[in-house]
């Protein structure tokens, strides 16, 4: 069975920073994109980082850029967000996502498998 855990959201004031980290079982997602969505009370799910299957590429919302860092381990079926510098407007909950293509997409929609969130909440 596959299974996308998430772990390191919590409670931080702005400007402050948080490593969010998923670690992927049941099979190998190497091949696969993966990335990052949230989705705030309220609000639909959005992207916020995604990363190609070997690492080189990855996108960023524009809300985010320059703040947040995506990375992977494919040795250890892991993804990572680096979030520095944050806002109130981060506060969501943050899921990561996995995609059965090597070509990565902003659609939510378009990823199969999703991990059950972790809280994130930024004081101002």
């Amino acid at each position: 069975q596959v299974q996308l855990g998430e772990s390191g959201g919590g409670l931080v004031q702005t400007g402050g920073s948080l490593r969010l980290s998923c670690a992927a079982s049941g099979r190998t997602f190497s091949n696969f994109a993966m990335g990052w969505f949230r989705q705030a009370p309220g609000k639909e799910r959005e992207f916020v980082a995604v990363i190609t299957w070997t690492g080189g590429t990855t996108y960023y919302a524009d809300s985010v850029k320059g703040r947040f860092t995506i990375s992977r381990d494919n040795a250890k079926n892991t993804v990572v967000l680096q979030m520095n510098n944050l806002k109130a407007e981060d506060t969501a909950v943050y899921y990561c996502a996995v995609r059965l293509s090597t070509v990565v997409s902003v659609t939510p929609q378009r990823y199969a498998y999703w991990g059950q969130g972790t809280q994130v909440t930024v004081s101002s």
